[in-house]
């Protein structure tokens, strides 16, 4: 496949909040938007935007769930019971290809051709003839008062200065074009007991790695029933 990249998916956590919020027991990589579980969708919509294959981890209550899904052909799935969003990331990176990949946790829906739009604007912010060049470019969006969000701080040129609880008008959409030379900071994380995927992006950006900031446009974060809710209307197309 022609300019075909690498994507990865985050699926290894439980989804406490959404079970807290919404009654659902089932965890949150099988939980369903219209008939497709968000797993299954995230991959679609990888495969969709020009991904070859696509590599998931999930835990093993997950895969305990998951004999009766019907899986895309182009998922690969690895069982890790994982003690943090970071561990997950480092473990995809186990079995990634060296190069370019699209990395997004499970629960971040977009609208239609926005995950596409998204990867196109950031392979050319990528590029090595790019003026402007960046490492990695993270999805961003507006915050629209998420209770844990992770504020972004950027530069007129949209290089990610700081990442974390400081209040700013955008916050991280869970989606992220990275290279695999990120997992040359894996020891590092560890030695400094890091325990989140965003605490692992700041070190990045303290370690001068440029990261960029795209805004891609209604993206929503499964965290609560309302969250669920509001992925339900944007799948039927309804305000």
């Amino acid at each position: 496949m022609v300019n075909a990249f690498q994507g990865a998916i985050i699926a290894a956590g439980r989804g406490d909040r959404l079970r807290a919020t919404s009654g659902i027991s089932t965890p949150k990589p099988l939980v369903s938007v219209q008939g497709v579980p968000l797993l299954v969708r995230q991959a679609n919509a990888m495969i969709s935007a020009g991904a070859s294959d696509v590599l998931a981890v999930i835990n093993s209550e997950t895969s305990s769930m998951a004999a009766a899904i019907a899986f895309p052909a182009g998922l690969r799935i690895t069982v890790r019971d994982t003690e943090s969003s970071m561990e997950s990331l480092f473990v995809l990176g186990e079995h990634l290809k060296p190069g370019s990949f699209l990395l997004a946790t499970v629960d971040a829906m977009l609208p239609m051709g926005e995950l596409a739009r998204f990867v196109a604007r950031a392979r050319e912010l990528t590029a090595a003839d790019s003026p402007n060049r960046f490492d990695g470019v993270l999805g961003v969006v507006r915050w629209r008062g998420d209770r844990t969000p992770l504020f972004t701080e950027t530069d007129d040129l949209g290089l990610i200065r700081a990442l974390g609880k400081r209040e700013s008008e955008m916050v991280t959409a869970g989606v992220y074009w990275l290279s695999t030379e990120i997992f040359r900071f894996v020891s590092e994380a560890r030695r400094r007991q890091l325990s989140a995927l965003r605490a692992f992006l700041q070190m990045l950006i303290e370690e001068q790695t440029r990261l960029g900031a795209v805004e891609v446009i209604g993206a929503i974060d499964i965290d609560e029933a309302s969250d669920l809710e509001a992925a339900r209307r944007m799948v039927m197309g309804q305000p």
